[in-house]
């Protein structure tokens, strides 16, 4: 924990932008976007461990377990961020993923930066939620060595849940206790240490990615359309009629007459459009099927 700030990549200065205040506007916006151009670089060197993590996470998801994101600061917002739009999205129970940033959830949109140095808390807040063996942990933090981070993945170990750590630098402290390392190094930022910014971009785009190809894997995708949508208020609605006739190739009204039958429930309607079947042998087979369309087609 005693770790030098100045051996990681992250706190580095970037020797590209020491003029950046004597540049006029449009010059500071070039450095900071030639500068993001390497993010997306850094990430797709990690491809195989991002797949590592999500066959990990599928596997334990499918058993019963959750994934826990846990971080502090930007990479705990962004944790949270991306656990709250899963539910919309894929239809998931909130419960499925969830995110834990040190501070509490006024963190989110007030900064506790302090809380960050807690490793009992990161801890506590595990023990709290019951992480067992059937769980998954995701370890947020660009440098790899955030305590509460660190207490928390300490805790998942000790029970036997799975280890994914997240970080923006190599032989982390929070590398040594996960059991897959996604290490996206993005190297220096363009104000030195600010790590919203590169560092923040690449474990957006992990998580983006990681957590769609989750989603995809569960079967809560047909093609590449969101079926497993909550069409809970009319413009969402909208949007799952025009799923269904871009997945079937039905009309508008067929779409929603259907919709309707269907509870509202996009993936229902849309196994009865393709099946010409009721909503009773759609649910039944959707079940069967572990909630995959395909396969649900296929009893039926």
């Amino acid at each position: 924990m005693k770790e030098s700030l100045e051996h990681l990549t992250t706190e580095a200065r970037n020797p590209l932008t020491l003029d950046l205040d004597t540049l006029p506007t449009l010059e500071i916006l070039r450095r900071i976007n030639d500068e993001d151009k390497t993010v997306a670089l850094a990430v797709e060197k990690e491809l195989p461990q991002i797949a590592e993590a999500v066959d990990k996470i599928v596997a334990a998801l499918e058993q019963g377990g959750r994934l826990f994101y846990v971080g502090a600061g930007t990479s705990g917002r962004l944790g949270a961020l991306d656990a709250a739009e899963l539910p919309p999205t894929f239809g998931t129970d909130p419960e499925l993923v969830q995110a834990i940033i040190a501070g509490g959830a006024g963190a989110f949109a007030l900064a506790a930066e302090g809380a960050e140095d807690d490793e009992e808390a990161g801890r506590n807040e595990l023990i709290h939620r019951n992480v067992n063996a059937r769980d998954v942990v995701v370890g947020i933090a660009a440098s790899g060595r955030t305590p509460f981070v660190i207490g928390a993945l300490r805790q998942a170990a000790a029970v036997g849940a799975g280890r994914i750590a997240l970080v923006c630098n190599t032989d982390t402290p929070l590398s040594r206790l996960a059991e897959i390392t996604i290490a996206p190094v993005v190297g220096p930022e363009v104000i030195m240490g600010s790590t919203r910014m590169k560092a923040g971009t690449a474990q957006k785009l992990v998580l983006n990615m990681m957590s769609t190809a989750v989603m995809v894997r569960l079967g809560r995708v047909y093609s590449n359309l969101m079926v497993d949508m909550r069409a809970t208020n009319s413009k969402l609605r909208r949007r799952a009629v025009r799923i269904l006739m871009l997945a079937t190739g039905c009309g508008e009204e067929e779409a929603a007459n259907a919709l309707a039958a269907a509870g509202n429930e996009t993936k229902v309607a849309l196994v009865m459009l393709l099946a010409r079947t009721s909503r009773e042998r759609a649910v039944e087979a959707l079940c069967r099927a572990g909630g995959r369309v395909r396969e649900a087609l296929k009893l039926l």
